[in-house]
């Protein structure tokens, strides 16, 4: 009788340990499942890798793809911000710097080893313009429908801004090299290899300037960066909110929930990338309207949802960090870097956008740096940048591919 004591005692043991992981785990998996709007889409997730697994209609495992990427995506920004919480402030502005569009990376990179260089590239065009004109035109419209005016730290904002030209002008010296160039059957094919070496060799100027820019932001200046609008009270309640979040959110269950979130991602995109030729071909969509317009909105639409309600907090300088921050992100590091791994996986890659694709570059830039350049915003300039965007998906829907030109 004596003898099995130990034994039942150990045997207790593990049960209480097992029971208090569980009831850990159920805890945590809550606080992700709270942590954004938009995770109530996680339905779609099984329905998504059902539909892919089983080869069923193409459009089906587009549409449960599409909408299951949109809450993994989320999951994956907000285990990304607990881990950065966890490394300090310098490292974690460094994991957000290079994990804030990893859903991005990983859809272009699938995208690219199947040889979508098309839907890479307007992808990437796609996210910069959702950003610049679509989340900056909500939170001008949303922060400011009951306010005269907003403001904002007009230095940061500016400074974003011109990085923003530098990368716009990285697009158009491709356009402007192959445009004024000799362009026939004889020398296409020159061309066209004098274009990729100028894409790798730009790209890689363009991220040593994004690593500049962290340096700049997390390093010497990072005063400039702090955010300088007063917070309400209504506002510190919701960081005290987050605090508590974050503190049930331990280094361990972050990192758990960023690998699973990630080879999710991974395998919904996947299914996704693989039936873009399909649903050209069925709806009549051109692929660079499936990249531009229909994709970024995966990537990014935690995000937005996030934007629009710090905007609506009065807190502008978080909302334009966010807006103008991504579309940093994507023009400086995402872009040349993906440019660079087709350089390695040996698929063309470039920076060359069509005339029409940089100039709506241009005047998109053109019209961000106009509207934040008094460091003040209002609803109605949110809706100029709405109206923006609007002409611009319009555009993209009736602009045919190149092959379909041909």
């Amino acid at each position: 009788m004596d003898s099995s004591a130990p034994l039942l005692s150990s045997t207790g043991a593990g049960i209480r340990r097992s029971s208090s992981a569980l009831v850990r785990c159920i805890e945590v998996s809550k606080v992700v499942f709270h942590s954004s709007p938009v995770n109530y889409l996680l339905v779609f997730v099984p329905l998504g890798l059902i539909f892919g697994y089983g080869q069923l209609s193409t459009t089906w495992v587009f549409v449960f793809n599409f909408m299951a990427i949109i809450p993994l995506a989320a999951i994956l920004a907000f285990a990304t911000e607990q881990l950065s919480e966890k490394a300090g402030s310098t490292l974690g502005g460094l994991l957000n710097a290079t994990l804030g569009n990893a859903v991005e990376l990983i859809v272009s990179i699938i995208a690219l080893k199947e040889g979508q260089i098309r839907i890479v590239q307007a992808s990437m065009l796609g996210s910069l313009l959702s950003n610049l004109l679509l989340v900056l035109g909500f939170c001008f419209l949303f922060g400011g429908y009951n306010r005269v005016q907003q403001k904002f730290n007009q230095t940061a904002a500016q400074t974003m801004s011109s990085l923003l030209a530098i990368s716009s002008a990285s697009l158009l010296i491709p356009a402007a090299f192959k445009a004024t160039l000799p362009h026939d059957k004889g020398t296409s094919h020159l061309v066209d290899d004098k274009i990729l070496s100028l894409s790798r060799s730009t790209s890689i100027v363009l991220l040593v300037v994004y690593v500049l820019f962290l340096i700049f932001q997390l390093g010497s200046h990072r005063v400039m960066f702090e955010e300088q609008t007063e917070e309400t009270e209504e506002v510190l309640n919701i960081h005290q909110q987050h605090e508590q979040i974050s503190e049930s959110m331990s280094l361990r269950s972050s990192l758990i929930f960023l690998a699973i979130t990630t080879i999710l991602v991974s395998i919904c995109a996947d299914f996704l990338v693989g039936t873009i030729d399909d649903i050209v071909v069925s709806t009549g969509l051109s692929k660079t309207f499936i990249g531009l317009i229909v994709i970024p909105i995966v990537g990014n639409a935690a995000e937005h949802v996030t934007s629009v309600i710090v905007a609506m907090k009065d807190k502008m300088d978080l909302a334009l960090s966010v807006a103008i921050g991504s579309s940093l992100q994507i023009a400086l590091f995402v872009t040349p870097f993906m440019v660079l791994v087709g350089w390695a996986i040996d698929v063309p890659m470039t920076l060359n956008f069509s005339t029409f694709e940089t100039v709506i570059m241009l005047v998109s830039v053109f019209l961000s740096n106009y509207l934040i350049l008094d460091g003040e915003s209002n609803w109605m300039e949110g809706s100029m940048s709405l109206a923006m965007y609007a002409l611009v998906a319009l555009a993209f829907f009736y602009y045919p591919d190149e092959q379909a030109v041909n």
